[in-house]
């Protein structure tokens, strides 16, 4: 009798998947957006719009998540809707991607800015680049220990971090603002409010991305086709509350013309709450880093998982230990090439400065592939023979479906426009998964899953 292989574990249920929604979207970036749109909506009401609409938007793309998990709950979740929706080269330029820039490059971005504000909390007299290599390294062993044990973990920092920032909006509406605020920044006039509301989009949806990494967790959920759907729905649902209430207290204290000068917009409310409530928060802005880093962790190596399982990547990538069931192959990887890329950061003494430009590239290739996302709905609608069973499908589809299509797409081409030497190269990157896929093809033979 044949030994049976071990396979993912179904051991996360919806309250997992509404914690890894929110770890997957919360990260530091709440703590410093803020005065970023402050600087391009420049008045409290385009403010507050441009994070609303930005809630919307972020919405929009969870039901768009939501009725794909529910129609293809496989392991491997946006990988497999490129696969099924299009052709197998799609789904490989995304995991293509995912390995080299998105998912690593969010992880190294989060362990540099772990380190950079925790090691001066903890009085550590050590490299920044020691800490942030060591907490990739833990997270990366802790989650081969199992999903359950990721998981965890991913829920036990998701809580802390939600502590702190309920934390940062208290103080923010007990302390008195300052009796002399910075002058408000001159409101835009005619067409201007639009351009000006147009470009204050473009942070708050950095800070609404990441709501899709919840859905590589398919294959480890206990009915995926509704823990899924409505952990993403209430997952984004929870994040736009938790980011309008800080972006509320933030123009409470500050107003509109500090808020655009600060480069810390919390780090400034707790100062004005007193030392307590600085430490807090500076310790808050590690958790949330450590937060995303351990999202990233339980739920990248899924991807290439499911892209070995196709026969489209190294087979070992796909090889499950026989106790935990964790793909522990996929995990150890998905370190290495993360801890690559802080190193090479690190080699050129950029770890600050290379934050926005490596973030500007991962969210244009985020992008892309939510825009495809958005097409996958109708592919998948119009080839189903049957509804029956989806749990949740997109309210106003057609209509919310491409408009959510047609702003990931113009944010892509703003990002090109805007920042041409950050997200060039990583489109190039993208484009050069096609070959490489057809090579790997020639290769190996073809796909060892029809």
């Amino acid at each position: 009798m044949a030994e049976q292989q071990p396979h993912l574990a179904r051991e996360l249920n919806a309250f997992d998947a509404t914690l890894i929604v929110m770890g997957g979207i919360v990260g530091t970036g709440i703590f410093v957006n803020p005065s970023v749109v402050a600087q391009r909506a420049h008045t409290t009401p385009l403010i507050l719009a441009a994070w609303f609409i930005g809630g919307v938007i972020a919405l929009f793309g969870g039901f768009v998540f939501a009725e794909l998990a529910a129609r293809r709950p496989q392991v491997g979740g946006l990988y497999e809707y490129m696969r099924d929706a299009f052709h197998p080269v799609v789904a490989f330029g995304y995991g293509w991607t995912a390995l080299l820039i998105s998912q690593s490059g969010g992880m190294a971005l989060a362990a540099i800015t772990f380190a950079l504000y925790f090691n001066p909390l903890a009085a550590w007299h050590i490299p920044a680049i020691v800490s942030a290599v060591g907490v990739l390294a833990i997270f990366s062993a802790i989650n081969c220990f199992g999903v359950k044990e990721g998981g965890i973990t991913q829920n036990l920092f998701m809580i802390l971090k939600l502590a702190v920032i309920v934390a940062l909006i208290v103080a923010g509406f007990i302390v008195s603002p300052p009796r002399a605020p910075a002058a408000p920044l001159a409101p835009g006039i005619g067409l201007g409010i639009f351009a000006m509301l147009g470009s204050a989009l473009i942070p708050v949806l950095y800070a609404y991305d990441g709501w899709q990494t919840a859905s590589f967790m398919s294959g480890e959920l206990k009915d995926p086709k509704r823990t899924l759907s409505y952990g993403l729905v209430l997952g984004v649902l929870g994040c736009i509350v938790l980011y309008l209430a800080v972006t509320i207290v933030c123009l409470r204290v500050l107003g509109p013309g500090a808020l655009a000068a600060s480069s810390a917009p919390a780090n400034d409310i707790m100062h004005l709450a007193g030392p307590a409530w600085e430490r807090i928060i500076a310790l808050g802005v590690g958790l949330s880093s450590l937060g995303f880093l351990s999202n990233q962790v339980l739920t990248s190596p899924r991807i290439y998982y499911a892209m070995a399982e196709d026969g489209d990547f190294f087979r070992s990538l796909a090889w499950l230990h026989p106790k935990t069931s964790a793909p522990v192959v996929a995990i150890a990887v998905q370190g290495a090439v993360a801890i690559a890329i802080t190193l090479i950061a690190t080699a050129f003494e950029a770890l600050r400065a290379s934050y926005q430009s490596i973030l500007d590239g991962v969210t244009a290739i985020d992008f892309t592939f939510f825009a495809l996302a958005a097409a996958a709905v109708f592919v998948f609608r119009g080839r189903d023979r049957t509804d029956q069973g989806v749990a949740i499908e997109v309210p106003g589809h057609p209509f919310t479906t491409a408009t959510f299509g047609l702003v990931c797409a113009g944010i892509v081409i703003y990002s090109a426009i805007a920042f041409p030497a950050d997200t060039l190269p990583c489109i190039a990157i993208l484009l050069t998964g096609a070959p490489i896929f057809w090579l790997w093809r020639k290769i190996s033979g073809g796909r060892a899953r029809a």
